[in-house]
């Protein structure tokens, strides 16, 4: 789980905006850019903030990752 502080002052590399934290439904969490489209994955509590270690993400998903997302708290 990332800590709500921590997820307030993430952004995404590529565009330096505001990341969703979205729980998924097998229990792990990723980051989303809903801008850019793009999912960051999170391994063993660790936000992976790579541009070329982000995947695309398709339509359908974004619906579903738009859904399940809560945004950071901004300090």
């Amino acid at each position: 789980m990332v800590d709500d502080t921590l997820l307030s002052i993430l952004v995404c590399p590529q565009d330096r905006g505001p990341l969703l934290l979205v729980s998924q439904e097998d229990g792990d969490e990723l980051l989303y850019n809903p801008r850019l489209r793009r999912a960051y994955r999170i391994e063993e509590g660790i936000p992976v903030l790579l541009i070329d270690e982000a995947r695309d993400v398709d339509d359908d998903e974004h619906a579903r990752l738009m859904e399940r997302g809560r945004p950071a708290t901004p300090r």
